[in-house]
């Protein structure tokens, strides 16, 4: 068995996973889980949310094509929730669809490939190390009016 390197995580985390792969869903649980993290995992979207809701979490980790509740619904109603909560959006449709930072919500977006446990890594270690808040969605943030330039 070919087994990707294993990159020690900086900070462990508390996740919540959601995926209706439950192959996909306990490969990259077992993952995480070896490297420190505490992983809560879901099947659905409205479980997530109920979970979500009741719990703290560092991070959501969410497929993008579920039953019932899309990634993209449910990264919408995190953010309702908890604005500043990272978010990874997973799927194999990210090319495809054009699915990116900006129009989804989330933090970062990796595509489903044999790369994509050691990117997951390397994101989640990132985002559980970020210093500064999250950037509000472009929507709900309001620059200020240029300026005009007077020409002398």
């Amino acid at each position: 068995m070919n087994r990707t390197p294993a990159l020690p995580a900086r900070e462990s985390g508390n996740i919540l996973m959601v995926d209706d792969n439950t192959h996909g869903l306990i490969a990259r649980k077992s993952v995480l889980e070896e490297l420190g993290h505490r992983v809560t995992t879901s099947k659905c979207g409205p479980e997530a949310l109920e979970l979500f809701s009741a719990g703290e979490f560092d991070v959501l980790i969410t497929d993008y094509r579920m039953p019932g509740m899309n990634g993209l619904e449910l990264i919408e109603q995190v953010r309702k929730l908890q604005p500043s909560t990272a978010i990874i959006l997973l799927s194999g449709f990210v090319d495809p669809l054009g699915l990116s930072e900006e129009s989804t919500g989330a933090d970062i977006v990796i595509p489903k490939s044999a790369g994509e446990v050691a990117t997951l890594v390397r994101s989640v270690n990132r985002l559980l190390s970020r210093k500064l808040p999250r950037k509000p969605p472009a929507s709900q943030y309001n620059p200020p009016p240029a300026q005009s330039k007077s020409q002398s």
